[in-house]
């Protein structure tokens, strides 16, 4: 998961826990693992030999389920973005075993001690994925990219291509992507500021030890690279989406704005960071100066994405413009296709309509009952990645109960407030009652427990 990696397995007691309470699974059932064998034998016959393109991967150093590849070309003012995704609808079948497990998983669930892959590793980090070992097969989109950072669909074909090289973000240099990459990213952004969008990226958290028998949790800032690679995939699924919108049919990602009681929270969490958040200024223009580097704004950061309203999937609707406020566009998810069951269907729509040919009947079927599949499935992933910080948080105060922590009230329940630890990236509970949000508090821990991810604070100022 990307919200905190555990690279030394400190919480390793903790985490088979987590795994066995939200049923992770460990495995495949042996027909999935033998219809993906199988299938990953499959020989592309339906596409065009686009192996003399010079597309590369840009992922996570360790990571072997690559999704996507890319190459850029020059077109007058315009670029060319070559997005290559993977072809997992050349592997998995509707109805067959490896679909009907994807079905009951949505999506791939991360914890810092590994995966439960969406896909057999066979086809996940084999057969369908772009590595650089062999030719492979993949759904290529093309899009422009105008000078202003606006953005069109104006090809998708299925093609085999080679990946010259897996980049990592960590270690990449601008020589080694291709010319444009940097350019393009930049005009994303620009266009970004333009249309107001708030799409936070915050930094990871990592659980480290300090040497002296407690657990921290450091912020690590995104790569350059990072940051600059998402706009890739956010070129190609707008581009995508208003080119399905345009032809009625689609599965899109909507979110709605915070709530003000959210906004509320929030500007309680800035103060306890120490933050000025000018009255007046919206929550838009205050998180687009951010920086991830400094750590109380790239905890406050943390603190937005926990307080979203989340997003959902819903298909089209006649007279219903599917918006997703943090991007400020329509949008939708396509480019993750071996890591969300969504976007595999999505990638099937795109191609048919970029090619003047009717969408698959049973992809149209799909859309109207993908919502709550993916719901389920990322509340699920939420539930994981909740616990794993709460187990993390609970490491990290271990052995220092008695210690007191200046907090802010940021609101308030039955059962107490809701703190925000002034100091550390942490958000607990509080039996004080007497108290109003915005009010500064002194706390004591009274418990860390990582057996049962709880901590237990009173107020003593």
């Amino acid at each position: 998961m990307k919200a905190l990696r555990d690279p030394d397995r400190l919480l390793s007691d903790g985490l088979a826990a987590i795994r066995e309470q939200f049923k992770v699974p460990a495995g495949f059932p042996p027909a999935v693992d033998a219809a993906a064998a199988a299938a990953a034998q499959r020989v592309p016959t339906e596409h065009v030999d686009r192996t003399a393109m010079p597309f590369v991967t840009l992922d996570p150093a360790t990571s072997t389920d690559l999704d996507q590849a890319f190459t850029i070309e020059a077109a007058g003012s315009d670029l060319l973005l070559h997005y290559a995704i993977a072809d997992v609808a050349w592997f998995v079948a509707d109805g067959d075993p490896i679909d009907v497990e994807a079905w009951s998983r949505g999506e791939t669930f991360y914890l810092p001690d590994g995966k439960a892959g969406l896909y057999p590793r066979v086809l996940a980090e084999g057969a369908a994925s772009l590595l650089p070992d062999g030719p492979r097969p993949a759904v290529v989109f093309t899009t422009r990219v105008a000078p202003d950072g606006s953005v069109r669909l104006v090809g998708a074909e299925r093609a085999l291509i080679r990946s010259r090289t897996k980049l990592a973000y960590d270690a990449v240099r601008d020589e080694d992507l291709p010319a444009g990459f940097a350019d393009l990213s930049q005009r994303i952004a620009q266009a970004e500021d333009r249309r107001g969008a708030a799409r936070v990226d915050p930094p990871e958290q990592e659980v480290e030890h300090d040497g002296n028998g407690h657990f921290t949790l450091r912020l690590r800032p995104l790569e350059l690279a990072e940051t600059r690679n998402a706009a890739l995939s956010l070129a190609t699924n707008m581009a995508v989406a208003d080119t399905l919108y345009a032809a009625k049919t689609g599965l899109f990602r909507v979110m709605a704005e915070p709530d003000a009681s959210a906004v509320l929270r929030l500007r309680h969490t800035a103060q306890a960071f120490g933050l000025d958040w000018p009255q007046g200024q919206s929550l838009k223009d205050f998180e687009a100066a951010l920086n991830q580097r400094d750590p109380a704004q790239a905890a406050f950061m943390l603190a937005i994405r926990r307080a979203g309203n989340g997003a959902s999937y819903v298909p089209y609707q006649d007279g219903v413009k599917p918006w997703h406020s943090a991007m400020a566009a329509t949008y939708c998810h396509m480019t993750a296709p071996l890591r969300r069951l969504a976007d595999r269907y999505v990638v099937r729509a795109a191609l048919a309509v970029a090619n003047g040919q009717v969408v698959p009947a049973d992809v149209d079927a799909a859309f109207q009952k993908l919502g709550p599949v993916m719901a389920k499935a990322d509340a699920r992933a939420n539930q994981i990645e909740r616990a794993v910080v709460d187990l993390a948080e609970a490491a990290m105060l271990a052995g220092q109960e008695g210690k007191s922590f200046s907090a802010m009230v940021t609101d308030l329940g039955e059962t107490g407030a809701r703190i925000q630890l002034c100091d550390l990236p942490v958000v607990a509970r509080t039996t004080a009652h007497a108290v109003t949000p915005g009010e500064k508090i002194t706390v004591r821990l009274d418990r860390a427990d990582p057996i049962r991810r709880e901590l237990a604070f009173s107020r003593i100022a």
